[in-house]
């Protein structure tokens, strides 16, 4: 079958250890089951496992990818929760040993994919598979930030640092539809414009705010953190996810323990929130934002541009 994997990893340069062709279906786990993908959405974890962070080189070859629709043996379309976990923990469990596809089983960047039976869910009513696909991993991590690890309630005030990544763009959309205030960062007066389309009032970055805000909405790290923290009201959260502009951040404690701050860390979610989002997005007619689409023929290119830094919401690879 034609995929993308890792070959090899590659710190210093991640594409050298790409390879897009053809190679042979892994078996597929007792208990789990083959569907036919569909199409998948990119993450910066794919960039990250070609670059060794997380993944092995005696773990290659390894298929990349964590988000699909996929066709089932009925021929249903259904949404691929990418979180590998304890079967015996309940759906709203969110267990500490998970891993996602990619790392430890084959992922999703593929004709098909092996997945546990209860990581399938419906598709949403009258969604595309280019759209769904960017659910289960970008919009799931922006979901859990702002519903239960920031507790967000309308009427709330937020901040969204790095306005154009796949998390930055699902917070804001999703922020709007819970009926929150959003500020967005921009690096540019492109994506500052393209924030506003999306509902955001949008400020450069470290700019000061029209007014302090309840949670901030963090996937870049150490060269925001203190912005991010001059602008959270008394008793504010931070929100961080990822660090795609450096992890070693200086904090001034001072701001954290005068002004009762919490500093949070999250990442993905539980597969009934993927379910409570799906439900929420079918609701509310939110529409998760498309960059671009690629044939898996040509993953190189997709993967290019999210390296670029230029995409502006999700890119998505199809396979059928």
């Amino acid at each position: 079958m034609l995929a993308a994997y890792a070959r090899t990893v590659n710190p210093e340069d991640p594409f050298a250890a790409l390879e897009v062709g053809e190679t042979d279906a892994p078996e597929t786990p007792a208990g789990w089951t083959r569907v036919a993908v569909v199409a998948a959405s990119l993450n910066r974890h794919d960039l990250w496992s070609l670059a060794g962070v997380g993944l092995r080189a005696d773990q290659c070859p390894m298929i990349l990818g964590t988000d699909a629709v996929a066709r089932t043996a009925d021929g249903d379309l259904a949404l691929v929760y990418p979180v590998v976990a304890d079967a015996a923990l309940p759906d709203e469990t969110l267990d500490p040993a998970r891993t996602l596809l990619s790392e430890l089983h084959p992922g999703t960047l593929a004709e098909s994919v092996a997945v546990p039976a209860r990581n399938l869910l419906p598709l949403p009513s009258g969604w595309s598979a280019d759209e769904a696909a960017c659910l289960p991993t970008a919009y799931l991590t922006a979901w859990r930030m702002l519903t239960v690890r920031g507790r967000a309630r309308p009427g709330d005030a937020v901040l969204v640092q790095g306005t154009g990544g796949g998390v930055a763009t699902a917070a804001i959309v999703l922020a709007k539809a819970l009926g929150l205030r959003v500020y967005a960062t921009g690096r540019s007066p492109e994506r500052r414009e393209r924030a506003e389309e999306l509902g955001a009032v949008a400020v450069e970055p470290g700019a000061r705010l029209p007014e302090r805000v309840d949670v901030v909405v963090d996937s870049v790290g150490a060269p925001v953190v203190e912005h991010s923290i001059k602008s959270l009201k008394p008793g504010g959260r931070l929100v961080n996810c990822g660090v795609t502009g450096g992890h070693l951040a200086e904090v001034d404690l001072r701001h954290v323990f005068f002004r009762q701050l919490e500093i949070l860390g999250s990442t993905m979610g539980t597969r009934e929130e993927l379910a409570e989002l799906v439900r929420f997005c079918v609701e509310q007619g939110v529409r998760p934002v498309v960059d671009s689409v690629h044939a898996l023929a040509d993953a190189e290119a997709a993967l290019r541009r999210l390296a670029s830094g230029e995409a502006f919401g999700k890119v998505v690879v199809r396979a059928a």
